[in-house]
Order: C-alpha cells, then sequence, then structure tokens
C-alpha cells in the first residue's frame, strides 16, 4: 500500500500507510483508533526530536558576532526558530488532547454536530475536531465577524 505524508503546516510525519476500510467496517473501531493513535505518537515524537536539534543548534550556534549585522542575522535566524518551536508546543499539546479523545472514545466526531469526522479528513489532519462542513461554516462566520 502507497505510503502517504500528513498535510500540515511545520514540522509533520514523513509518511504512513492509509488506514484500508473494510466493508461495513464500524466508524472509529479498535483498528481504527489504534492507527490514529500510531500517527499521533509518531507526530509528537518527530516535533519532540526537532526541538531537541533545535536545542541543540542554539546552544552550539550561540556566537557573539563583533559585527553588528553578523549578529542581528543570527538573533532574526533564533527567533524565528523559537516561533516555531512554541507554534509545535501547542501543536504537542493538541496532540495530547487527541489521545486523551481516542481513550474517552470521542476522537473521530465534530465538536459542532456530532458526526464522524471521517477517516480521510483525520489522516489529512489528525488534530481536525470539526466535519469539513462545520470547520467551512467556522471560516466563513470568522472572516465576516473579522472584517
Amino acid at each position: 500500500m502507497p505510503k502517504t505524508s500528513i498535510n500540515t503546516s511545520g514540522p509533520s510525519l514523513k509518511s504512513f500507510t492509509p488506514y484500508k476500510a473494510k466493508k461495513n467496517e464500524e466508524y472509529m473501531n479498535a483498528a481504527q483508533k489504534e492507527h490514529f493513535k500510531n500517527i499521533l505518537n509518531k507526530w509528537r515524537d518527530e516535533l519532540a526530536e526537532e526541538a531537541t536539534r533545535t536545542v541543540h543548534h542554539l546552544q552550539e550556534e550561540a556566537n557573539n558576532f563583533a559585527d553588528p549585522n553578523d549578529r542581528a542575522s543570527q538573533e532574526e535566524e533564533f527567533s524565528l526558530e523559537l516561533r516555531t518551536r512554541d507554534r509545535e508546543r501547542k501543536l504537542i499539546k493538541k496532540i495530547a488532547e487527541m489521545l486523551i479523545r481516542i481513550d474517552h472514545d470521542d476522537y473521530g466526531y465534530c465538536d459542532s454536530c456530532g458526526i464522524e469526522i471521517g477517516v480521510r479528513r483525520l489522516e489529512a489532519r489528525p488534530t481536525a475536531t470539526m466535519c469539513i462542513d462545520c470547520k467551512t461554516l467556522a471560516e466563513i462566520k470568522e472572516r465576516t465577524v473579522g472584517r
């Protein structure tokens, strides 16, 4: 079976094997829950590895440049890297919440309307909490209110 990449911003899983549904299979059965636990755990581990690499990079590359331009460039690079890690820290928290939802049988159902989010949508965005219709409506409402 072909491997597929998760479509997210920032570091993401390199690849995973898409879930192959069986005929008349119950939604969010044990096999599907295990599939998403594996995806979420692997993703969390990759993000943690990236954070460790950043710490080492900052420690190894922290030079006190005499040239103000070089120093400013390095500080900007570090600042960007730290902002990225902060977003990833929040993502790790969301991944942990999704793992709890799996354990409580809440994973895979829309927070707004309660319908199934769908396996393919969850593979594309494992931290999704809304079905595509509710998410689209929420984004439209956000754009209209944001004006």
